[in-house]
C-alpha cells in the first residue's frame, strides 16, 4: 500500500527517464572502467533499490554517513545495505544518476536552465497536484535545499537555517502539510518558453493556478504580500489572501504605517471594498500590519487580546516551515557537487511526505509514525531487488540471510552452493588443493 501510493509520485514514466539516461551515461563512461561488470547498466528494481536505501538512511538519520560506515560488518552498520548492494555498486549510481539526455543538454540550457532536471521536476509536480485536493487554507512560501556548489541560480538567504542553496517556491496545504505545487526559482530565463517573470505577483499567481476559482485562502508573508496581489487573487482567481505587508508600501496609510505613540496590545483597522487591514502594536515601538480580503470586521479574540486577522495568520502561515521541519527530521540527501541531486532528493524528501498523508488519509489513521512508514515503503522499494539479487550467486550465507529476512525458501541457485558445489574442505590448508562435496555446515 505504502509503495503503491509512492508510485503515484515517482510513477513508471518518471523511473523509465532515470533508468534510460542513467544508462546512456554509463554507456559514455564505460571506457573509464578495466572490467565490464564495473560499469554494468541499471533497471528499474535496482533504482527503486537505491532510492529504499537512501530513504532509508534518511530514517536512521544516517543520509550523510560515509557509505563505509552503513556497510559495516562489525556490528556498528546497517545489515540491509550489505544485502542489497555492494559498496562499489551503491557509489557508482549515485555517480552516474541522470535526469536527462546528455545528448541534447546543452542545446536545452540555452532555453531553459533546469534542462538538466526539468523533465522529471514537471511530472513529479502534475503527479502532486492530480493526487489531492487541499483543505480551505493554503500556504505560499519558499524552501532552501542547502548547495554551496557550482549553480547558476544559487541563492543567499541569511534567514535560512542553510543560508546558501537552491530556492524552490511551494504551495502547501496549510492543514495537512501535503505539498500541492512546486517551482523552482531559475533566475532571468533565457527567451523562449521557460522566461517568465519573476516578480512575487507573479510567482503566486503560477503556484496558485491548480486552485483557481475554489474560494480557497491563500496565506503569504511579507515577501510576496502586496494590495494589486489581493487584488488580483480576488477578481481573476476567486481567492482570498491572508498575509503581513511590509511597511513601505505606498497604498498604507501613514497612520498605519507609522503609528505615533501608540500603546502596546492596542489594533487599529481599516477597511474597503474587499480588504481590511489591521495594525497590531504587539509591544512598545513593535507594528505588525496584516491584510486580508478574507476578513472584514474588526473581531478581536477575548483571550489574547489580538484581532482575529492575526490569529488565523498564526494558524495558517506554518504550511511550507512545516514541510521543511518534516524534511530535516528525516532527510535523505546525501552530499553532492552537482545541483540537480540537490533538486532530485528534495522531490524524494516531497514525496515521502506526500504518500504518508495520502496514505493516512486512506486508512482513517489520525496519527501514524512517519518513521515506522519510510521503514516500510524502502522496505518495499528495496524488496524486488534483494530477492533477485538472492539468486544471483552472491555469497550463500548472504543469501540466506536474504531468504530469511523475506521470509522465502532458499533459491535453487543458493542450495546448489550450499549443497552441490565443489569447493575446498573447511579444515585443509588452502594450499592443499583437495576439493570436496561435502557440506562444511
Amino acid at each position: 500500500m505504502e509503495f503503491d501510493i509512492w508510485k503515484h509520485f515517482f510513477s513508471d514514466k518518471i523511473l523509465d527517464c532515470i533508468v534510460k539516461n542513467t544508462n546512456d551515461h554509463i554507456r559514455l563512461a564505460r571506457a573509464n572502467y578495466t572490467r565490464e561488470r564495473d560499469a554494468k547498466e541499471t533497471d528499474i528494481l535496482e533504482v527503486q533499490a537505491l532510492l529504499g536505501l537512501l530513504y532509508l538512511a534518511g530514517v536512521l538519520k544516517s543520509s550523510r554517513l560515509n557509505v563505509e560506515e552503513l556497510r559495516n560488518s562489525n556490528g556498528t552498520g546497517v545489515e540491509i545495505f550489505r544485502l542489497t548492494t555492494s559498496q562499489s555498486r551503491f557509489r557508482f549510481l549515485l555517480q552516474h544518476l541522470r535526469f536527462d539526455d546528455m545528448t541534447t543538454r546543452e542545446v536545452r540550457k540555452k532555453l531553459d536552465k533546469l534542462a538538466p532536471i526539468r523533465e522529471i521536476f514537471d511530472n513529479f509536480v502534475t503527479n502532486c497536484k492530480t493526487a489531492y485536493t487541499p483543505f480551505e487554507y493554503v500556504t505560499i512560501d519558499e524552501k532552501l535545499e542547502a548547495f554551496r556548489g557550482r549553480c547558476a541560480f544559487k541563492q543567499y538567504i541569511p534567514n535560512k537555517p542553510n543560508k546558501y542553496g537552491i530556492k524552490i517556491f511551494a504551495l502547501v496545504d496549510a492543514k495537512t502539510f501535503y505539498t500541492s505545487n512546486l517551482e523552482v526559482y531559475a533566475g532571468k530565463q533565457p527567451d523562449g518558453p521557460f522566461a517568465v517573470n519573476n516578480s512575487p505577483n507573479a510567482a503566486v499567481q503560477r503556484l496558485c493556478q491548480p486552485i483557481k476559482g475554489t474560494g480557497r485562502n491563500v496565506t503569504l508573508d511579507n515577501w510576496f504580500t502586496s494590495i494589486d496581489l489581493l487584488d488580483t487573487l480576488y477578481k481573476n482567481f476567486n481567492l482570498t489572501l491572508l498575509g503581513t505587508i511590509r511597511k513601505n508600501k505606498k497604498e498604507l496609510p501613514i497612520e498605519f504605517s507609522r503609528p505615533f505613540k501608540r500603546p502596546a496590545l492596542t489594533s487599529m483597522f481599516g477597511f474597503r471594498e474587499n480588504a481590511t487591514l489591521v495594525s497590531y502594536m504587539s509591544k512598545k515601538n513593535k507594528n505588525v500590519l496584516l491584510v486580508s480580503s478574507m476578513h472584514h470586521d474588526d473581531c478581536i479574540d477575548r483571550n489574547t487580546n489580538k484581532p482575529d486577522m492575526i490569529m488565523d495568520y498564526n494558524a495558517t502561515k506554518g504550511g511550507v516551515d512545516s514541510v521543511d521541519k518534516l524534511c530535516a527530521a528525516y532527510d535523505c540527501a546525501r552530499n553532492t557537487r552537482r545541483w540537480p541531486m540537490v533538486v532530485f532528493y528534495s522531490l524524494l524528501n516531497i514525496a515521502g511526505i506526500n504518500s504518508l498523508i495520502i496514505y493516512s488519509m486512506n486508512n482513517n489513521i489520525d496519527s501514524i509514525k512517519r518513521r515506522e512508514f519510510s521503514k516500510r515503503l524502502s522496505f518495499h522499494l528495496i524488496e524486488s531487488h534483494m530477492r533477485r539479487r538472492a539468486m544471483q550467486g552472491i555469497p550463500r550465507t548472504m543469501a540466506a540471510r536474504i531468504c530469511e529476512i523475506l521470509g522465502t525458501e532458499t533459491p535453487q541457485s543458493a542450495t546448489s552452493i550450499l549443497a552441490d558445489h565443489r569447493g575446498r574442505y573447511t579444515y585443509c590448508d588452502r594450499r592443499k588443493n583437495r576439493p570436496t562435496r561435502i557440506n562444511d555446515d
